[in-house]
This record gives C-alpha cells, sequence and structure tokens, in this order.
C-alpha cells in the first residue's frame, strides 16, 4: 500500500472512532437535491419533538355551560365584556380557499372558519354580522390572543398540548388531517418519495414538526421550506420552486380547487383537529364556546357549513369530549 494509500485508510478508521465515541453528535445537513426558493426561510436544526401527549387526548375541552340567550350575557363575564363593545373580534385568514379567504367577486370574507366565527357572534350578540376580524397569520394566532387583540381565534388552528399549555381551545368543530399536494405531473405518490428535496409548510404550525419527523425512503427529511402565509406554499408550488406542499387536507384542498394541475396525494401524515382559541384566562367564554358548539352540532348547522364550504360533512364530530 503506498503513503497516500496509508493514510486515507487511517483517517477512516479515525472518523469512525470519533463517530463511534460521540453518539449525541449533530447529524450532518441535509443536502437538498435542488436548490431552495430564495426568499424562504429554510427550517433547520434538530427535529422537532414528536406530537405531545402529555395533555392526554387533546381533543378533551372544558365542560360547557348551556348558552344564554344572546344579548343577555352573565354580569361580569368575558361575554357581557363583549355585548358591551357591541362586536366579537374575531382572528382568521383570508387567503385560505375553502377555509377563510375574500370572495373575489364581492370581496367580502367567506369559507368554514368565517361561517362558525359568525355562529359564535349570533350566540353572543344575536347578529351574525357583529363580528369583527382581524386579519393574521398562522404564527400571530397565539400572540394575539395573549395581547388582548381579538377575542377568539378561528383559523384552521390544530388542537395540541403544547397550545393548549399557551391558550384555551375548544373540542373540534372539524377534523382535518395533514396531508401532500403536489403537480399532476408530478411522480411523487407520497412521504417517501421526498428525501432532501424542498416541501413548503406555512410557519406556525404543526405541519413543520411533522415534516420534520418524516424521512423519505433514502432516509433523509424533505428540506423544510417555511412561509408564512399558506397562499405563499401554492404560489411556489405553481412556479415549480417546491417539489411539494404540506398541510391540512382541507386547505389542500382548496389549493387544487384554485388551481386544477394540482392534486392532492399520499396517506395521511397527521390527524388535525381544529379548535376555537380564547386568551388562557377566559374558561367562562371557553365553556360558552364549547355549549355553542353543541348546539351547532345538534342542530345539524356545523354539518351545513362543512357542506357549503369544504364540501366534507362527514368531517364534523358528532360528539365532544369534556373534563373539568
Amino acid at each position: 500500500m503506498s503513503r497516500a494509500g496509508r493514510r486515507a485508510t487511517l483517517l477512516v478508521v479515525l472518523l469512525a472512532l470519533l463517530a463511534g465515541c460521540s453518539s449525541a453528535a449533530a447529524p450532518a445537513p441535509v443536502e437538498p437535491v435542488r436548490p431552495v426558493p430564495a426568499g424562504t426561510t429554510v427550517v433547520t436544526g434538530p427535529p422537532a419533538a414528536g406530537r405531545d401527549t402529555s395533555c392526554g387526548d387533546p381533543r378533551v375541552s372544558l365542560t360547557p355551560t348551556p348558552p344564554p340567550a344572546p344579548g343577555a350575557m352573565p354580569p361580569g363575564s368575558t361575554m357581557a365584556a363583549i355585548v358591551a363593545r357591541g362586536a366579537l373580534i374575531v382572528g382568521v385568514d383570508q387567503s385560505t380557499v375553502p377555509l377563510s379567504y375574500r370572495d373575489p367577486r364581492t370581496g367580502e370574507l367567506t369559507g368554514l372558519d368565517v361561517d362558525v366565527a359568525r355562529e359564535m357572534a349570533r350566540a353572543i350578540l344575536g347578529d351574525p354580522q357583529r363580528v369583527r376580524f382581524r386579519i393574521e397569520s398562522s404564527a400571530q394566532r397565539i400572540p394575539n390572543l395573549l395581547d388582548g387583540s381579538v377575542d377568539l381565534v378561528v383559523q384552521a388552528m390544530t388542537i395540541t398540548c403544547d397550545r393548549k399549555r399557551q391558550v384555551g381551545l375548544s373540542a373540534p368543530y372539524y377534523e382535518a388531517a395533514q396531508r401532500l399536494v403536489v403537480p399532476r405531473t408530478s411522480p411523487v405518490t407520497g412521504i417517501a418519495d421526498l428525501g432532501g428535496r424542498p416541501v413548503c409548510a406555512p410557519l406556525g404550525t404543526t405541519s413543520i414538526a411533522t415534516l420534520q419527523n418524516s424521512r423519505g425512503a433514502d432516509g433523509r427529511p424533505p428540506v423544510v421550506v417555511g412561509v408564512p402565509e399558506n397562499s405563499d406554499c401554492l404560489v411556489l408550488l405553481q412556479q415549480g420552486q417546491v417539489d411539494a406542499a404540506t398541510t391540512d387536507d382541507a386547505i389542500l384542498t382548496g389549493f387544487a380547487l384554485e388551481d386544477p394541475r394540482l392534486e392532492v396525494r399520499g396517506a395521511a401524515l397527521d390527524a388535525e383537529p381544529y379548535g376555537i382559541a380564547v386568551a388562557p384566562g377566559a374558561t367562562d367564554l371557553l365553556r360558552f364556546v364549547n355549549g355553542s358548539l353543541d348546539r351547532l352540532r345538534a342542530d345539524g348547522t356545523l354539518a351545513r357549513i362543512a357542506t357549503s364550504t369544504v364540501g366534507s360533512p362527514a368531517a364534523v364530530p358528532a360528539v365532544a369530549a369534556y373534563a373539568g
């Protein structure tokens, strides 16, 4: 063996020994198989922890109180303050078909989340139009609740234990699932085909963590491209700058409706039950919201809203679970 050959062999042995002595060493960065889009956030670092189950079933919410008549809220309650103000303030998106978006013909907000928010205004104030919508990104949902900018967030907010430690969350009003959307001409059939490839997801969502913990058939995770809005993922996909996008299937269905060249594919990556969020101290409002949702389930209103907006009445939970 030549001197150069011996040096190469020694280097390989040393590297193997070092790897064995440091099992906690950081994994090598994923080398993307193609460039990531300029101006986007590539989510790096160690994968986020898997879905937190420390609170048990996160779908379990506070036991509801029978909702009083609209406008006749208990004195001193959070709902009475809303009545005194004259309007319910709700955080929503404005660009996510079919959940919350502006109708191109009228410019008015419409969609599943918007209609559910209006039903909350009807329950508190007696008028579904007495609601002020605050437009926010996914990442702004919790901060806006914590600083009092909004009374409720009705914005495709997945119920998780981590979020329940920060804000109050209702029982689910819709059961979505995280999936993928790709161009119809793409060979991608699921997450196994996306190792090392750029995949878009909105920042501040559970989709990011799920994507980080996924692996392609080659053992590599996708390259996670984070963007502020769901609609940003649609644009990147249309421009061919990412190989796929992932978020809730209700949102991805909207992508395919807006652009028939796209198709939702693959098995569900995770469950995404949507809840209405309230400020952490507003337990009276949370119990009121749960009572209102129970009524909307029982009289078929939630199913009618889901049918007219998303087309999936079966995704409306038939019953809710409560404790406390």
